[in-house]
């Protein structure tokens, strides 16, 4: 008898655990699933120009701290760069991030997000890496090191942009997208970013593989795509924001 009471016991004992290991997925990813929602309600303030969230605050202590290095950076490149293309690449980064932390400074005041003062220790280390540097290693050293910063902040502003709630910010994401555009297409012109490193980098850091069309097959035939324009009679006002078609190195692209 007591055999079979045991017996039950266990059997009783493993439907249980096999259910509540059925179940449990289950509550844990209905769980995970408000998450998102859960944080971004806990950590977002309610303002007159809208709600501020987490990653609104985060955009304007990395514009901020994007200032309190690359514009020095800017100053010494001007100074200190055999080539014009990179004293022109420091003038612009010095205009730029003196207008951009204005306007940091100004939302930050606003909003009443506190700003910091000083670059983060990794941004100090770049300063002293270039200090260091000279010649033709320094103009190389500038520009990759300021090409991958911007590049990486680029894709941060986008997000926010996509994303704020908030009317200050969209501001404030506006203007840092049109100064790190430019940025980014000068520190390029000088001709000495390594788009190899770039790409690698990206790719270390992917978490999921790419999609999109296979790789071209060299000599095979191509299908022209059919050319998305308006049908009807309107007419149209506005110009294209981008500069106007052409081949590359023609004068129509820059």
């Amino acid at each position: 008898m007591l055999r079979r009471v045991n017996g039950t016991v266990l059997i009783v004992t493993a439907l249980l655990a096999t259910l509540v290991a059925l179940v449990f997925p289950l509550w844990s990813y209905a769980d995970r699933s408000g998450t998102g929602q859960a944080n971004l309600a806990a950590s977002t303030v309610g303002t007159k120009w809208g709600p501020l969230s987490a990653a609104d605050r985060d955009l304007l202590v990395k514009v901020r701290l994007a200032g309190l290095w690359e514009l020095p950076a800017g100053q010494q490149a001007i100074e200190r760069a055999p080539s014009q293309s990179v004293k022109a690449a420091g003038d612009h980064l010095v205009v730029g991030h003196t207008d951009l932390d204005a306007r940091a400074r100004s939302v930050a005041s606003q909003l009443g997000v506190e700003l910091p003062n000083q670059p983060t220790e990794e941004q100090q280390g770049w300063l002293r890496e270039l200090t260091a540097a000279t010649g033709p290693t320094y103009e190389r050293l500038f520009a990759n090191l300021l090409r991958r910063a911007h590049g990486k902040v680029f894709g941060v502003i986008a997000q926010v942009r996509h994303s704020t709630r908030n009317a200050l910010i969209r501001q404030l994401a506006d203007a840092s997208n049109q100064t790190v555009l430019d940025h980014i297409t000068m520190l390029e012109g000088t001709g000495l970013v390594d788009f190899d490193a770039l790409a690698n980098e990206a790719a270390d850091g992917a978490t999921a593989s790419p999609a999109g069309p296979p790789p071209p097959v060299p000599g095979a035939p191509l299908p022209a795509p059919v050319p998305a324009v308006p049908t009807g009679t309107q007419s149209f006002t506005s110009l294209p924001s981008a500069p106007p078609v052409g081949e590359i190195g023609s004068p129509a692209v820059r």
